[in-house]
C-alpha cells in the first residue's frame, strides 16, 4: 500500500499562514482532534504555530471511540498542561464543556483583565485536519446563529468571527495537513476513518488493514457484524465477507472494491461499535 504521501495543496499553505498571521488577535487556540485516533490526527505544525498560546484539546466524535481509552487520553493531555474536553458534535455531548475550559485555562489573564476594569470578550480559534468536524463544533457552539463578518483588525472582508454569547467569540480555520506522514500506521489509521480521501489509498488494500486490526483488536464484534469464521488471514476474511454479503462478479469471484467500500463505510458510520485505533 502506498503509504509514503507528500502533499501539500496550495490551499493548505495559505491556511497556514493565515493561522500565523491571525494569532495575535486570538487568546487561545482549541484543537480539534479524532477521540478514534487522538495522536495520528494532532496536526505537528500546530506545536510550533500556536507556542505561547493557551491550548485546549476537543476529543471529538466520542461516540465512535472507546470511552475509557478516550477518558485516558484526556487525562494524558491534561497532564502535558493541556485543557481536554471530550465531545460528540453530532449529539452535543460535551459541548456545554467547552467554553468553561476555556475560560479556566485563561483564568489568570481574565483576573488582571477584571482588575483593570476590563471586561474582553475571550477568542478562540478552532484548528484541526479536515474531517474531524470542526464546522459541526462550531454551529454546535454558537446554536445555529450566522457567522458575524465584522471589518476589525486583523480580519479581512473573507474572515468571519462567529459570536457564541457577549464573552465568547470563534475563529474558523480550513483543514489542514501536514506535508507528509512520516508514520505510515498513521496514514492508515487516518484513511481508515477517512481523513484521507480514498481515492489517495487503494480501498481494497485498507480494507485488509481494517480487518487485520479488527481481528486482533475487536474479534467478537468482527464476528457478529458478518457472521463469519475468523481462523484464517485478513484476506481469506475479505473473501468470506465478500461472500457472505452476496458481493460477487461474474464467475462467482469476490468483488473487492465493493465489499471494501460498504466495509469503510460501516465503520466510519459506528456500525462495527466504538473503536479506538489508538492508546495513550
Amino acid at each position: 500500500m502506498r503509504t509514503d504521501i507528500q502533499w501539500y495543496p496550495g490551499h493548505m499553505t495559505k491556511t497556514r499562514r493565515e493561522i500565523e498571521a491571525q494569532l495575535k488577535f486570538v487568546d487561545l487556540v482549541a484543537e480539534l482532534l479524532d477521540a478514534r485516533l487522538p495522536q495520528s490526527s494532532r496536526n505537528p505544525d500546530i506545536d510550533s504555530i500556536a507556542a505561547g498560546k493557551p491550548r485546549l484539546i476537543i476529543l471529538n466524535k466520542s461516540d465512535l471511540a472507546d470511552r475509557k481509552i478516550t477518558i485516558a487520553w484526556a487525562e494524558k493531555f491534561r497532564a502535558q498542561g493541556l485543557g481536554a474536553v471530550i465531545t460528540d458534535c453530532k449529539s452535543g455531548y460535551g459541548i456545554d464543556k467547552i467554553k468553561p475550559a476555556a475560560f479556566s485555562l485563561l483564568a489568570e489573564k481574565r483576573a488582571r483583565d477584571q482588575a483593570k476594569g476590563m471586561s474582553k470578550t475571550v477568542r478562540m480559534m478552532v484548528c484541526g485536519i479536515p474531517n474531524v468536524g470542526k464546522s459541526a463544533l462550531i454551529n454546535r457552539l454558537a446554536g445555529g446563529k450566522k457567522a458575524r463578518v465584522e471589518d476589525r483588525p486583523g480580519v479581512t472582508r473573507a474572515r468571519q468571527w462567529i459570536t457564541v454569547d457577549n464573552e465568547f467569540e470563534l475563529m474558523d480555520t480550513a483543514g489542514v495537513l501536514w506535508p507528509k506522514f512520516e508514520d505510515k500506521d498513521a496514514a492508515v489509521r487516518l484513511a481508515l476513518t477517512g481523513a484521507i480521501k480514498d481515492t489517495v489509498l487503494d480501498t481494497a488494500e485498507l480494507a485488509l488493514k481494517m480487518l487485520e486490526y479488527l481481528s486482533q483488536t475487536e474479534p467478537e464484534t468482527l464476528k457478529a457484524r458478518y457472521d463469519i469464521d475468523l481462523d484464517g488471514t485478513p484476506l481469506e476474511l475479505f473473501e468470506r465477507i465478500c461472500k457472505r454479503r452476496g458481493m460477487l462478479i461474474k464467475g462467482g469471484e469476490p468483488d473487492y472494491d465493493r465489499c471494501a467500500t460498504m466495509l469503510l463505510d460501516e465503520l466510519r458510520a459506528g456500525k462495527l461499535g466504538a473503536v479506538s485505533f489508538e492508546k495513550p
